[in-house]
């Protein structure tokens, strides 16, 4: 075992700490929409990173617009001082250090959406539904905050799958447009859409035909988001430090298709069967719905830019705490101990079966 090639090296997830190379200047705060009671939260955050840590704080153009906040006299103050953006025309590539998020698991994932290459470091407080993703509470948040620009934190990268779509008419056109190219940090899922017929989907792994999928559809997601859509579809849970890639059937039509782990560095090759009485139908985290044509295929393999998820204790406490409160993960009534029984408190074990079989004996 001298050879370095057969040694096997292991992270410690715990290494993965937040380090900032200069101190952060620019902030951007995504809050969750349609949702009065994230407003006031909001309102304190901004104003006070504006004012306490004189930073500069980035918002989304729609969120000026908010008749609500616009009547907010402590909104009205530092409104002027805020910078903006509009979703899908404005680049924030080098523009963000840090970035909040106020709501549920759905700000993170627009985050993700957000950056489709590097992503700065994401704190999420929870003020939305269910909240997996999202470890702080915002209560006491000036002080979270500033153990976090001051470097105190832990992380979890969170893998992405980068996701594109090939279109057959459009591999031979000399003026094709540009694939979709996609990032996602839960899941991409194949579908049969309206269709009424199974999906006949066929999947490839580097290049080899693995099997085909007939049933509903098909979820290929990240370890983040095996706690999503997956696991309501029979998938195992896995931790997000975890280096893989989760496969699993929607509803197939056999009883052996069990959801499978492949490798991180693999790449996936789906598209619809030849001979398919239909086509299907593609979503990158819930969104960009298309159609998947005969012929056309779509590329998955993991990306080269995480999401550097911040902790509010550390990778492991957060995921366990997660599972616990959000999904009751393995929640049971204890069982009582034999001297809480009052009718065996008195009684041996051995006692006990030689009382049924004497009853036995009885009855018989």
């Amino acid at each position: 075992m001298k050879n370095s090639a057969m040694v096997m090296t292991i992270q410690d997830p715990a290494s993965q700490r937040l380090t900032w190379y200069k101190p952060p200047l620019t902030v951007l705060v995504i809050k969750k929409v349609r949702d009065v009671s994230v407003l006031q939260p909001f309102v304190k955050l901004v104003k006070w990173l504006i004012q306490e840590k004189s930073m500069l704080v980035y918002v989304e153009q729609s969120v000026m617009d908010d008749t609500l906040l616009a009547t907010n006299p402590s909104f009205t103050v530092v409104k002027d001082k805020l910078m903006t953006f509009r979703d899908g025309k404005d680049d924030l590539t080098d523009k963000i250090d840090f970035i909040i998020c106020l709501g549920g698991d759905g700000t993170l994932l627009y985050a993700s959406l957000l950056f489709q290459q590097s992503v700065p470091p994401v704190m999420a407080f929870h003020l939305g539904s269910l909240g997996f993703l999202t470890p702080f509470e915002f209560e006491n948040f000036e002080d979270q905050v500033t153990n976090v620009l001051e470097g105190h934190a832990a992380l979890t990268l969170r893998s992405r799958l980068r996701c594109i779509i090939m279109r057959k008419n459009e591999e031979t056109a000399k003026d094709a447009k540009p694939p979709t190219n996609i990032l996602v940090l839960n899941e991409v899922v194949i579908d049969r859409g309206p269709s009424p017929y199974l999906s006949n989907i066929d999947l490839y792994l580097d290049g080899k035909l693995i099997t085909s999928v007939q049933g509903d559809g098909l979820i290929v997601s990240t370890p983040t988001g095996s706690t999503a859509y997956a696991v309501a579809a029979g998938a195992s849970m896995i931790h997000p430090s975890v280096p893989a890639i989760m496969v699993t059937p929607i509803c197939p039509h056999s009883l052996s298709f069990r959801p499978i782990v492949v490798p991180a560095g693999v790449e996936l090759k789906i598209s619809v069967s030849p001979d398919s009485r239909n086509t299907a139908w593609v979503s990158f985290d819930g969104r960009n719905r298309q159609e998947l044509l005969h012929g056309d295929s779509l590329r998955v393999t993991t990306s080269i830019y995480p999401v550097p998820s911040i902790c509010a204790q550390d990778q492991i406490a957060d995921w366990f705490d997660s599972l616990g409160e959000c999904l009751h993960w393995n929640v049971r009534k204890r069982q009582k101990h034999l001297d809480e029984l009052s009718d065996l408190t008195h009684s041996s074990s051995n006692d006990t079966l030689d009382s049924l079989e004497h009853t036995d004996q009885i009855d018989s």
